[in-house]
């Protein structure tokens, strides 16, 4: 390593020869090279230059209490000592499960995983298990994991996306077979009447409708009322069920957003922040849905396991998060959530340029366009939009903030409303920064 390298960039090297592009997940990949984190505690994250920075990225919006929070610690310390893993159940699954139903009304049984992926996944399954019916409608846009059904029009681009009320279902992995883009309809978000005509078109088909209340990747926009009621009240006569996919947005309400809406999702995956931390899933619903799971019944409809489902370590830290994240926790981090969102508004009338903000709960996306986005199309990022996106995220960067790669934050627990203050601070220098960059190059 000569004077000039960084310990960052030569242990990016070493990287390159041994794992494709250098890392083992595309969200930490940056230029010129992904940053080495050493250690965290409460809301910020040390690099291995040393560099502390305050972080409303929090491992992509999992870590609700922040770094290293002395009860999940604790908790996870002792049953260290105990053991990590057995192929026997434990107490402590049991415990979590019976936490995790009382705090939802919809949530009759529960099922742990391993991730936000093998959590809709599963739910995608099972629905096609209990319902008989092989196809899944998907929102446009919309993340959901990895499954291959899943993913389907999560990067559909302006030359492939097809029409407005009737969106092409678009491969995200080359390779993907042509069957599994015929057995998946997308929705355009928010659109009732475009949706249920697409719907009544393969209502016999239908497993289920999977829907995130608020999808990070369409723009961090609450569904509306209407277009959830119309989902529930379509799926309800056609015998089709409706997923909500709460793996980011559980955080956002005790009870998950699906508290915003007058209606129950029959079955919900879950994953992120109810693992304090560590790696999880869970898929939860309906007592007769979730039956197809049961391995007692004659034939089980869904055969399911996991080495490291519910293992003790994920379940120990789990429960210690959710305890600490009682009723007025939720209520101060919204209330902080709404604060942040209020400042970056601020900072982006200050500097004058055509930006926005959304979002809800805890959680805030910026927009690099004047108005907010309604739907996938509307928050798709053109080139121009990127390079500006780009430079705000480095000036941030630089400036002790860490977001996640869209421009979305979430907060934790351990923040205060100097945090806050800080963040408004550093996005008013980026915010005349993109501001002086697109004088420069008329973007």
């Amino acid at each position: 390593m000569t004077a000039t390298t960084s310990r960052s960039q030569a242990l990016y090297e070493r990287a390159l020869r041994v794992l494709p592009g250098g890392v083992s997940r595309n969200t930490v990949l940056r230029r010129p090279h992904p940053l080495y984190a050493v250690k965290g505690a409460g809301c910020r994250v040390t690099d291995i230059e040393g560099v502390t920075r305050l972080d409303f990225a929090n491992n992509m919006a999992s870590l609700i209490h922040g770094h290293a929070h002395p009860a999940i610690v604790e908790a996870v310390q002792q049953q260290l000592a105990r053991g990590t893993a057995f192929t026997m159940a434990t107490e402590i699954e049991v415990q979590f499960a019976e936490l995790l139903c009382a705090r939802v009304p919809g949530f009759e049984q529960i099922r742990f995983v391993n991730s936000g992926t093998e959590a809709v996944m599963t739910c995608l399954k099972a629905a096609r298990a209990f319902t008989g019916r092989p196809k899944i409608a998907k929102v446009e846009g919309a993340y959901h994991g990895l499954y291959d059904y899943a993913e389907v029009s999560q990067t559909a681009q302006p030359e492939n996306w097809g029409e407005v009320a009737r969106p092409r279902s678009v491969p995200v992995a080359q390779g993907t077979p042509p069957g599994v883009l015929a057995e998946v309809v997308v929705l355009p978000f928010n659109d009732a009447a475009a949706a249920l005509a697409l719907l009544e078109q393969q209502a016999q088909e239908l497993a289920c409708v999977l829907v995130d209340p608020m999808p990070h990747r369409v723009g961090l926009v609450a569904a509306t009322d209407s277009f959830i009621a119309a989902l529930r009240q379509w799926t309800r006569r056609h015998g089709v069920l409706l997923v909500f996919d709460e793996v980011i947005t559980f955080r956002s309400e005790y009870g998950g957003a699906q508290q915003w809406f007058p209606v129950t999702p029959d079955l919900t995956a879950l994953g992120k922040m109810i693992g304090g931390g560590f790696p999880v899933g869970a898929i939860a619903g309906r007592r007769d849905v979730m039956e197809v799971l049961n391995p007692l019944t004659e034939p089980v409809r869904l055969p399911h396991s996991g080495t490291f489902s519910a293992n003790p370590i994920t379940m120990t830290a789990g429960m210690a998060a959710m305890q600490q994240f009682e009723r007025a926790a939720v209520d101060e981090l919204n209330h902080r959530g709404a604060a942040a969102r209020r400042i970056i508004a601020e900072a982006i009338r200050g500097a004058g340029i055509p930006a926005c903000v959304t979002g809800a709960g805890s959680m805030f996306r910026i927009h690099l366009k004047p108005t907010p986005p309604k739907n996938y199309r509307e928050s798709y990022i053109g080139a121009a939009e990127m390079r500006r996106l780009r430079a705000l995220l480095d000036y941030l960067l630089a400036h002790g903030i860490l977001l996640i790669g869209t421009g979305t934050g979430t907060l934790s627990t351990p923040m205060t409303d100097n945090d806050l203050d800080q963040l408004g601070e550093a996005l008013a220098g980026g915010f005349r920064a993109i501001r002086d960059l697109m004088t420069t190059r008329h973007d």
